[in-house]
């Protein structure tokens, strides 16, 4: 998606919303949910702007920036499954953290800043909280972003056979999965909390797939260390796979506002 594009998309947005958002008496939670690479960052990013531009705080928090810490996670590896040692799913962010930040932010003063915690992909861990950005004013907008956002557990027998070969190798017996769905139904309060929710629709999981090997791209080509070859990238988008086939038939449904994406990120049809 252009940024010209991207702008225009946040600015329909926000305007859909924008008499609610005056309405609320405390910060107006929006909810934005979307498989990797479809955009959900690029449209908070706009969002903030455009509400920046109306005079209004406005922050955005991310499910990526509450991961479990790296340690957290490789104890969960040994205790449940090896496959908890890679972040994204259910069960590998830290709920508590994500609905106390939020808490904080509607009583946020300069008296009493609230940190609002970030995530360094590049090392696997959270930053310092000595750097996380704070905010010291109740926010008109809070932006929640995520992959998984608002999406509620499978059903038992939808859990039985496989969907690739990462569940069938390495979770044949289907433990990772099953812990990962029981975890998710923790997640349903703080779904619970959204004022409205954002869904934009990819065309496919193979769509998906493909642009998240796009963004991989450059990184390959400039050498970056943390780089996925195709055949890693392959096997560490199968832990999502399940989860985000889930996402495109059940979400549409739950969204406030759905925006359905050609192979290219353009909407389909203006807001």
């Amino acid at each position: 998606m252009e940024s010209n594009d991207a702008s225009t998309l946040a600015g329909a947005v926000l305007g859909r919303f924008a008499a609610a958002i005056e309405r609320a008496t405390g910060p107006f939670i929006l909810g934005i949910s979307a498989l990797q690479g479809s955009g959900k960052s690029t449209l908070g990013a706009g969002l903030i702007q455009a509400a920046r531009a109306r005079g209004w705080g406005a922050v955005t928090l991310s499910l990526d920036d509450a991961y479990l810490s790296h340690d957290e996670r490789q104890a969960l590896a040994r205790k449940i499954h090896p496959l908890l040692a890679t972040r994204g799913v259910p069960g590998t962010h830290d709920l508590a953290l994500l609905v106390s930040t939020l808490d904080a932010l509607a009583k946020a003063s300069p008296e009493r800043p609230v940190p609002v915690p970030r995530f360094d992909k590049g090392n696997d861990d959270r930053y310092p909280e000595a750097l996380w950005p704070t905010e010291a004013e109740v926010p008109r907008l809070v932006i929640l972003e995520g992959w998984c956002l608002g999406l509620e557990p499978q059903d038992d027998a939808a859990l039985e056979a496989p969907v690739n070969a990462l569940e069938r190798n390495e979770d044949a017996d289907g433990t990772w999965r099953r812990w990962v769905n029981t975890q998710l139904q923790a997640y349903l309060p703080l779904w619970r909390t959204l004022d409205a929710l954002v869904v934009l629709e990819a065309p496919s999981w193979d769509v998906v797939a493909r642009w998240r090997d796009e963004a991989e791209q450059p990184l390959r080509a400039r050498g970056e260390p943390r780089a996925m070859d195709p055949a890693t990238l392959t096997r560490f988008l199968q832990h999502y796979e399940r989860l985000s086939r889930h996402a495109l038939v059940t979400l549409p449904a739950r969204a406030d506002l759905r925006i359905r994406l050609d192979p290219h990120r353009t909407p389909t049809r203006p807001l």
